[in-house]
């Protein structure tokens, strides 16, 4: 299976299942079309939220800003836009993670 990405008129849309707790934030691979995302915050509080947008802006080299949780706030699955990125940019900084 692939990543599904959804490209737009803003940027693209993805699918993620974070693992919030972890001892790091890393990607850990997919999940069949969802990217799995490590992140070493609490899932309280919107912590978890907070550092996903971090980890994902920092990726990704945009600003905070142009990554949004447009869904899934308190829950495990998450539908991610990110502004300003190309569905073949998204492909190519994620390749190494996915093999």
């Amino acid at each position: 299976m692939s990543l599904q990405i959804q490209e737009n008129e803003a940027g693209v849309r993805f699918s993620v299942k974070v693992v919030p707790g972890s001892s790091r934030s890393r990607i850990a691979g997919l999940l069949g079309t969802a990217l799995k995302i490590n992140i070493a915050a609490a899932p309280e509080k919107g912590k978890a939220n907070k550092e996903l947008v971090h980890f994902l802006a920092d990726l990704l080299a945009v600003s905070k800003s142009a990554v949004q949780v447009l869904a899934g706030t308190h829950d495990v699955r998450k539908e991610i836009q990110v502004t300003g990125i190309s569905s073949q940019t998204l492909r190519q900084i994620l390749e190494p993670y996915l093999i």
